[in-house]
């Protein structure tokens, strides 16, 4: 009311009306016009008395709104992250956010400083804005900022009584600026050409062997120590018995063994000796030690990173027949991370995963032809290597057939700027998803995006902790 206190008059009345005790109050101020109160200034003076008054009485009421609200969380939390998984894992054709992205990029080449949505000049930002809007007509997006919404209002609905709420654009919705910084992230990826791979969902072969070049030995000894039934002190001993037979030369108890050490599990991590026990095994021949090994020395491992070392194991590899190897050595030189980029020499490899079915390499080399990239530009190849991805399980591979039949001549790069945007809106609704309700141990978002990275830096998939956490760990040998 903003009326000081010195001028500050009131009367009530207390009446005690069997189950219907109320109070009659009148407040004004002793200066005519100095204070008003509005029908909204009423209905809080209201409010705040009634919980202080009947505090007590209403403390039942409370605990049956919190076990609704916390059952309504977990209920909205459920069907945001199935909206977000369906967000990450769809493709999309979305010609006008395209070309919008797509301009987007061209202006970007512009922006001196730091390519972020707060840097932008206004008419950027409008763009920026008008792109995640167009994103949001997606009814997959539309749905999943709905149930996120409604949420938002019942759960602000327990604290203060009903009132009209407009849900904002998602442009305008400050919980989800991060979406504008992915639209900007991914204009700058076609401006900057880079080429994408779309295969976080491939299932790494490259690391598995043939067990008919197995001893009986290794493979009693490998099934025991990889099987949780047995009793842990007879794993333990199998374990043992394994290194003993990796001390005495055999390669692939040096494989097993190496890469228990890489994992952890029932063996303490260590990554010093487990290169050791993968290079005595790699210099015995076996490709997918190679393989693996070349992977350790590229990882992000301060202990054993060396690419140079990492390129020339994978090159081993791939000579001894690893597609899997192969088609890691045709990122690698598309990239140019760890190698100096060459398109030719990783059309070469990856066509030597491709003639032997790997569907990630011919996937590649589709986009490669259909770009002129390395090899020479050929839309009836480009056609014929997705069709070959596709029919080996690629799940990207008909999108490019079915604009490439519509007669669309867009780089890859920008026709996958919606379904890549797509992506990361989804791991960000994930993200801002109800939180479950506070049982035992919590953590801080911060830490729980380092804890992701970490697990991803591990070899997991990205999401693959979003379920139920298993307790404890297992020893996982690769065959």
């Amino acid at each position: 009311m903003k009326i000081p206190p010195e001028d500050f008059r009131w009367y009530a009345a207390f009446h005690d009306e069997g189950n219907h005790p109320h109070v009659h109050m009148m407040a004004w101020s002793a200066k005519p016009n100095q204070a008003y109160l509005s029908k909204d200034g009423i209905r809080q003076i209201k409010s705040t008395l009634t919980n202080q008054i009947f505090r007590q009485e209403l403390l039942h009421v409370y605990e049956q709104k919190n076990k609704s609200r916390d059952e309504l969380v977990s209920e909205a939390r459920k069907a945001t992250l199935e909206l977000a998984k369906a967000m990450r894992e769809m493709t999309c054709i979305h010609p006008e956010a395209e070309q919008m992205i797509w301009d987007l990029s061209r202006q970007l080449g512009q922006v001196g400083s730091k390519k972020t949505y707060g840097y932008l000049p206004k008419p950027m930002k409008k763009l920026v804005d008008e792109i995640v809007d167009q994103m949001a007509r997606l009814p997959t997006v539309d749905a999943c900022y709905q149930t996120w919404w409604e949420l938002q209002c019942q759960v602000e609905n327990y604290y203060s009584e009903d009132k009209k709420r407009i849900r904002p654009p998602l442009s305008r919705q400050k919980e989800f600026r991060q979406i504008k910084n992915a639209v900007i992230k991914e204009a700058e990826h076609i401006r900057m050409n880079r080429i994408s791979f779309e295969d976080a969902e491939m299932q790494d072969d490259g690391e598995q062997i043939s067990v008919y070049d197995v001893s009986y030995a290794c493979q009693d000894l490998q099934s025991i120590a990889n099987d949780d039934s047995f009793p842990l002190d007879e794993r333990d001993e199998a374990a043992e018995q394994l290194e003993q037979l990796a001390e005495d030369g055999d390669a692939y108890a040096q494989y097993f063994i190496g890469t228990a050490y890489r994992d952890g599990g029932l063996l303490i991590p260590d990554t010093a000796k487990a290169r050791k026990l993968l290079e005595h095994a790699a210099e015995q021949g076996l490709d997918a030690a190679q393989y693996v090994l070349g992977k350790l020395y590229l990882s992000d491992d301060a202990d054993v990173h060396d690419p140079a070392k990492g390129i020339y194991w994978l090159k081993r590899s791939a000579d001894n027949g690893n597609d899997h190897a192969a088609y890691r050595l045709g990122k690698e030189y598309l990239s140019g991370k760890n190698v100096s980029k060459d398109t030719s020499t990783a059309a070469e490899y990856l066509r030597q995963a491709a003639n032997n079915g790997n569907a990630y390499a011919q996937y590649l080399l589709g986009k490669l032809t259909l770009m002129g990239e390395g090899i020479p530009k050929d839309m009836d190849a480009a056609y014929k290597w997705f069709a070959a991805a596709r029919d080996n399980g690629h799940g990207c591979a008909e999108f490019f057939m079915k604009r490439m039949e519509r007669g669309e001549q867009e780089p890859p790069s920008v026709l996958l700027s919606a379904t890549r945007l797509l992506y990361h809106m989804g791991n960000i609704f994930r993200d801002n998803a109800p939180a479950p309700a506070a049982n035992g141990v919590q953590i801080d978002r911060k830490r729980l995006q380092r804890l992701r990275e970490k697990r991803v830096a591990l070899g997991h998939k990205p999401d693959d902790h979003e379920l139920e956490q298993q307790q404890g760990f297992s020893m996982k040998f690769h065959m």
